[in-house]
Order: C-alpha cells, then structure tokens, then sequence
C-alpha cells in the first residue's frame, strides 16, 4: 500500500506535539490493518502471535481479540508464566528450551500454569533438568512441544541453509523423542513445531541486490520443497506416539506458504504487525509501518546536515546495515557511512535536513519489531492524529526477559 509520507508525518507530530522525545509509537489503524491482513494470508488456520515481536501486554490482548488469532508465543518460560497468570492468554507456547529452574519449579507447582504453558523440548536432557527440579510424581504432567529443525541441508547435507536450531532433522529423530516423551512419567506431548527462518526471516527482495534476490528466492523454493515432505513424515512419525493438539510453523514472512502446508494446523505472526524495515526486502507482503520512535534534532552542523540526540536503537543479528534503524520521516534523509546511528547522537544527510529545525522530530523505523520496546517504557497509541492510550512495555512493567 502507497503511503504518503508527508501526511503520516504531520499526522504524527501532531498526535505527539506534547511529548519530549525520544518515545515511541504505534499507528493502530496500521497495526489492526496488518492484523487482518496476516489473518487473510493465513486462509482460515489460526495465527498465534509470537510475544517477542510486540512485547506490549496491551498490544498482544488486541491482536487476540481479533478473529483469527489464537495462543501466544512466548521467548522465556518466565515470561509465559507472566502472561498466563496476567491473563493474556491461557494457551501460551514457550519458542525455546529453557534452563530456569525457579520458573521450572513455579509451573510445576501451579496446575493452572501447567495446562496454560508449554514448553519446548528437542533433547531428553531437557527433560532430565525437569525432572531434578521437580520429580515426575510431585507434579502435574507438563505440556511439552517437540521442535524439528527446518534448516535445508542440501547436497547429503554438506550445505546448511537456516538458522542452528533443534538438533532434531529427520522424521525418524522426531519419532524417536516422542517415543522417548511418551515413555516418560510428568510429561504430556502436545505439539510440534518448526521454524523455517531461511523462508520466513529472509526477505526475498533486497533493495539493489537482484542477483542476490534471485538467488534467495531459488533457495527459497528448493527449501520449502523438502520440508512439505520432511514436515509430513515427522509429522506421522510423532503422531504414532502422541495425539498432537497443534503443528506450529512459518512466521511473518511465510505465513501463507506455510499456512498451504496440510501438515501444519496453525502458523505463528508478530513482526508483521509493527512492520519494520526487514520486511521492506520481501516481495510476497509488506506490512504497513505500524511503529516508529522519534528523536529530536539538537544541531546542525552545517547545510545537508541535521543531528537528532540518541539514535542508536540498534537490532539484533549480523552486524550489518540492515541491522540499523532507517530516518524516515521526513523522507529523504539517510545515515552516514562514518557514524551510524549513535548511542547519543546521530546525525543524518540529505536535503531535507537544511529545512529542519532544532526541536523538530526526525521519525525512525526500527530494523527488527519488539526490540524496539527495549529502549523505551511506554509506547503512545496514536488513532488518527491523536495520542488515545500510553500503555508500558515489558521494560515498563519492570521485566528484561532477555
């Protein structure tokens, strides 16, 4: 969708007109929009929305509360713990093994929890550290997920292609540990699940790079390939031992793909929702730009020139440009290959910058979504051009999960 720029900029400084940057925002009627949309992509399988991503409690409530969505997707057990006990959602899958032994011991001792929160597993030692925490015969059975590695490895495996995740590949090596979680006391087998990063966290179109472009999307389609046929054979193969509630895959960047997989029962969304700068690299779908932060300009150094205080907002992964956030509004300012994005300052080029003024508000977007909410304690809802809610992020309510 074409965005006029020069209008969200006015409409957005004149929501925030009384506040003091740095702060953060999120566009509603954006956010709602990308909700459905992902919703739409998803072709009647429901979305469960990856907490991480968000990390606003009252921002993963609106989303639930949407048709379509259903379940969370936390990134730490005591993280799910919260949201469940805060009443966010009663069905709340942690992504990644854990090793907490307090939050270990808070689920086992809570049957509401442990039939609220599941966790994932893809080594029997995981369940081993369960185990010493707590016995299998003090405790309710608890919700386990089994994930399969969805990494392609072509050429008998020589080539890896995907993130280092689950050590389980094979349908085999999954039928094998649900045998093995079958067989044990405590634990009760429910979910599979598996994330294809090289399809959903990739964008396929980056911005002057065709060559490159053309090489991802190959990849890309000789990937989802194999895994329709490995998920399906995992899929049986843990089945035999287990009568599965959910078969969770995709993100934002694959939803639809692999929503068309019949194996999976459900796909997992969040960034999609903000809509940050890595999503402007895909062909398929582009989220609208939901969350911005401004930052205000405090020198000018000379003409072309502008420096905003702060800046320096920057995401995870390789250390890399796209990895920095992007001066956005107004258009056509860029940052300098010298300085970057700043811890204290950051100053930005381009012609547009003579016009500005100290005091005005330079508006970023973040390269990744709920990062984002790790540099501020509130996020301002803005409908239309007013301010109608400020609402605490994790930060704000007191909590660093990560």
């Amino acid at each position: 969708m074409a965005i006029d720029r020069d209008k969200l900029r006015d409409r957005l400084d004149r929501a925030t007109a009384h506040l003091d940057p740095p702060y953060a925002v999120v566009d509603l009627s954006a956010f709602d929009a990308n909700a459905d949309a992902l919703v739409g992509r998803a072709a009647g399988k429901p979305v469960r929305i990856a907490s991480k991503s968000v990390r606003v409690r009252e921002l993963l409530t609106r989303a639930l509360a949407r048709p379509g969505w259903r379940g969370v997707m936390a990134f730490t057990l005591p993280e799910a713990l919260w949201l469940a006990r805060s009443g966010v959602s009663d069905d709340v899958l942690v992504a990644y093994p854990t090793a907490d032994r307090r939050a270990l011991a808070e689920l086992a001792a809570d049957p509401a929890l442990a039939d609220a929160v599941t966790l994932m597993v893809d080594d029997a030692g995981q369940l081993d550290l369960v185990d010493q925490v707590c016995p299998p015969d003090r405790r309710p059975p608890l919700r386990v997920c089994l994930e399969l590695d969805a990494s392609w490895r072509p050429l008998g495996g020589r080539v890896h292609v995907g993130v280092r995740r689950s050590p389980v590949h094979s349908a085999g090596a999954a039928g094998s540990l649900a045998a093995a979680v079958a067989g044990r006391q405590g634990f009760r087998l429910v979910g599979l699940m598996s994330y294809e990063a090289q399809i959903a966290g990739l964008g396929d179109a980056p911005p002057g790079q065709a060559v490159l472009g053309t090489a991802i999307r190959v990849t890309q389609r000789g990937s989802y390939r194999e895994l329709l046929a490995r998920r399906a054979a995992a899929v049986a193969a843990v089945r035999e031992h287990a009568d599965l509630e959910f078969v969770n895959g995709g993100g934002t960047g694959s939803v639809a793909a692999t929503s068309a997989d019949p194996a999976v029962t459900e796909v997992t969304a969040g960034s999609g929702l903000y809509g940050p700068t890595l999503f402007d690299a895909y062909r398929a779908w582009r989220p609208t730009p939901a969350a911005f932060f401004a930052c205000a300009v405090v020198r000018r150094p000379g003409p072309g020139l502008a420096t905003v205080l702060g800046g320096g907002w920057i995401a995870s992964g390789p250390a890399a440009d796209s990895r920095l956030p992007r001066p956005w509004l107004p258009a056509g300012l860029k940052l300098l290959g010298a300085e970057g994005a700043g811890e204290v300052q950051t100053p930005l080029a381009g012609d547009v910058a003579t016009d500005l003024r100290i005091g005005d508000r330079v508006w970023f977007r973040h390269a990744k979504a709920g990062e984002l909410c790790e540099h501020v304690n509130e996020v301002h809802l803005v409908d239309g051009d007013s301010v109608v809610a400020t609402v605490p992020t994790y930060r704000g309510e007191g909590h660093a999960f990560l």
